[in-house]
């Protein structure tokens, strides 16, 4: 009979919804329910695509036997941090503070309040059973030890809030230490930072790139072409169908984690675009495009958002839909395109995964591209006929926000290189619409789920990355109502997520009150609340012309430099952010028709400064600040380049504007 959890919106907590634990949704009927019987809580967190959440749910959750020692001891809640960042956000914090690691499944003990007293991640089942009937025995007869650690848990997370960093502006000489910090842990021979498992480091190959624009750092731009092309000749890239994978579990980029982000996947399509734009390298275009399309094709919803994640696993097997062996090879091409395709794709009889089976990679492109096509769409066919991953289908609106940001960004760098660009111009206004739909009674919510919005409101991540979606859509359409939003959007984040010295929370102050307030400056998986509003409100400075927006900016900022400083591999989209506002960033209008401006448009993009805004349209266009004023010169479409709210004379040829952009 199914559980508490049939009825829920998250498809993680529905995946538990025939559980024989008796799941509890989070709330305060679970806490109030714990006291009424006077035992401790069970906070279990996980996520939909997460293997291990699987491997747990299949060995513990699923056993009468196991359900039976865990409803007799605890009420148990089970989380979708994906849905709640903010609750993941303390325990994450706690289950780090007391094992000095952590990841999901995260499993923690909590008193009836909400206090943690012991953390941990993944237990096989006879170390889970030990450990529900340890909790249980320390609970009824060591009561008083065990209050005092929850207690001594969330003072320590009071202070481990990441507020008692030293304060100083984003610097030149800031960002030039976080990019030499950067290249100490750089991997010279597989390319990306550190070993393994190896993550794909998006938002620091942003800073990288905006960094070498400023500097002419050669080095920075080789560490960025590395990592791009390791990631996209390895197993963590889909040779097939696109796409990257969480991460590689091997230093090497061969087998991938093989569950898939929507974060990950618009985060790298940004990075590709820029590549491509700085140094005109087809395999990052390629890679850009490809992308593209499988967000298209694999992500999104009936509904016009993205979906959060492909899964790990298929039919509870990792990687299933992927691997090859060289007789299936052989079987979908025929004897001689087989044995060719497993040389192409280093598909070995030995294999690179489990049971003589292979990921696909690309160490080079083949001599014969028509033949690797034709090859590719055959096995992509023949792949099809697979059983395939199952999709979480909710939609996240923070992750939307950085997917329509990188599309719009995409499409306006590859303009005519982009084949299929009227249907991702239709994917892109459909996701912003859908996005304008969690705004709801003048708030932001965090998910929805086949149309329903859900009830948990937006952290602070979703204000900022919405925010500078909104932008992106701006520049992009020229319609004034993205902007408008944008600014509902950081003024909401401004009034109730500021701490008073210039700093944010994590968490609105109307927001349910957990053991500890969030305020997490790192970019983790993605980037974090702080630096997420700080590149919104520079975006949305730059487009209105309103210096209180940049000057918020500038102040979040101070709080991440020393951070950045020295761990930069944890302040990447802060970096990037604190790259723009150091270049200016660049205010780019460009008064003209459609037709007569698309030149100069594309000029500006080709050519854009870290972090510039570009508009164009009709001389003083309703809803578009940078165009009021604007008028055209000589009958001809004008570029008017502005910097810090400075402007120069305005240009007509993509000779003269080029030049002010250089």
């Amino acid at each position: 009979m199914p559980n508490r959890l049939a009825n829920a919106t998250s498809p993680y907590l529905q995946q538990h919804a025939d559980n024989p634990v008796d799941w509890w949704e989070w709330g305060p009927e679970a806490f109030a329910e714990a006291r009424r019987r006077d035992v401790p809580v069970l906070i279990s967190v996980g996520y939909a695509a997460c293997h291990w959440c699987h491997v747990m749910a299949h060995e513990s959750f699923d056993d009468e036997g196991v359900a039976a020692v865990v409803n007799a001891a605890c009420v148990p809640i089970k989380v979708d941090r994906e849905e709640r960042p903010d609750i993941d956000a303390v325990y994450m914090t706690a289950t780090q503070a007391m094992t000095g690691q952590g990841g999901w499944p995260m499993t923690v003990f909590a008193t009836p309040d909400g206090e943690p007293f012991f953390c941990g991640t993944y237990f096989p089942k006879p170390n889970f059973v030990r450990l529900v009937q340890s909790v249980s025995e320390a609970w009824r007869h060591n009561r008083d030890a065990v209050l005092r650690q929850g207690s001594a848990v969330v003072e320590a997370l009071g202070r481990a809030s990441g507020r008692d960093l030293p304060v100083g502006p984003m610097s030149p000489a800031v960002l030039d230490s976080g990019a030499a910090s950067l290249s100490r842990e750089y991997d010279a021979e597989y390319a990306g930072f550190g070993g393994a498992p190896k993550f794909p480091p998006h938002m620091n190959l942003l800073f990288l790139l905006r960094h070498h624009q400023r500097t002419g750092s050669a080095q920075a731009l080789e560490m960025v072409r590395g990592t791009c092309a390791a990631m996209a000749r390895g197993g963590i890239y889909d040779q097939l169908g696109g796409g990257f994978a969480r991460y590689s579990v091997d230093r090497t980029w061969t087998v991938p984690h093989f569950e898939k982000m929507l974060y990950d996947n618009a985060l790298l399509l940004r990075v590709y675009a820029h590549l491509w734009r700085l140094t005109g390298d087809e395999l990052a275009l390629r890679v850009a495009r490809e992308t593209t399309d499988f967000l298209l094709a694999e992500l999104r919803t009936s509904e016009g958002g993205f979906a959060s994640s492909l899964d790990a696993d298929t039919d509870g097997v990792e990687g299933l839909t992927y691997v090859w062996t060289p007789a299936q090879l052989i079987d979908a091409l025929g004897e001689d395109d087989g044995a060719w395709a497993a040389e192409v794709f280093n598909v070995t009889p030995e294999g690179t995964f489990e049971h003589g089976t292979s990921v696909l990679r690309l160490p080079a492109d083949p001599d014969d591209p028509q033949r690797f096509e034709r090859i590719r769409a055959r096995l992509r066919e023949a792949r099809a006929e697979r059983p395939q991953p199952a999709r979480d289908d909710k939609i996240v609106a923070a992750w939307n926000g950085l997917t329509v940001t990188a599309l719009a960004e995409y499409l306006a760098i590859a303009r005519d290189r982009e084949s299929n660009a009227l249907a991702v111009e239709s994917a892109l206004e459909q996701a912003g619409n859908a996005l304008a739909g969690h705004i709801v009674d003048g708030r932001l919510r965090r998910v929805s789920l086949a149309g329903a919005v859900g009830e948990p409101v937006g952290v602070l991540e979703d204000y900022g990355a919405v925010a500078e979606a909104f932008c992106a859509l701006h520049e992009y359409t020229g319609e004034g109502r993205w902007l408008e939003l944008a600014g509902q959007l950081v003024d909401h984040a401004l009034e109730h997520f500021g701490d008073g010295s210039g700093g944010f929370y994590d968490t609105a102050d109307y927001a349910e009150r957990l053991v500890t307030r969030p305020a997490d400056p790192t970019d983790n998986a993605t980037p974090s609340g702080a630096s997420a509003i700080a590149a919104a409100l520079t975006a949305y400075s730059a487009l209105t012309g309103d210096k209180r927006y940049r000057d918020a900016a500038e102040l979040a900022l101070t709080k991440i430099a020393a951070l950045a400083a020295q761990h930069a591999r944890f302040a990447g989209y802060s970096c990037a952010v604190g790259e723009a506002l150091l270049s200016g960033p660049y205010e780019i209008a460009i008064a003209g028709t459609v037709a007569d401006a698309e030149p100069l448009v594309a000029a500006a993009w080709r050519a854009a400064p870290p972090g510039a805004v570009i508009v164009a349209g009709e001389p003083d266009a309703p809803g578009v600040p940078l165009l009021a004023g604007r008028p055209l010169r000589d009958g001809r479409a004008t570029a008017y380049v502005c910097r810090g709210f400075v402007c120069d004379a305005p240009v007509t040829t993509v000779e003269e504007l080029v030049g002010k952009l250089s």
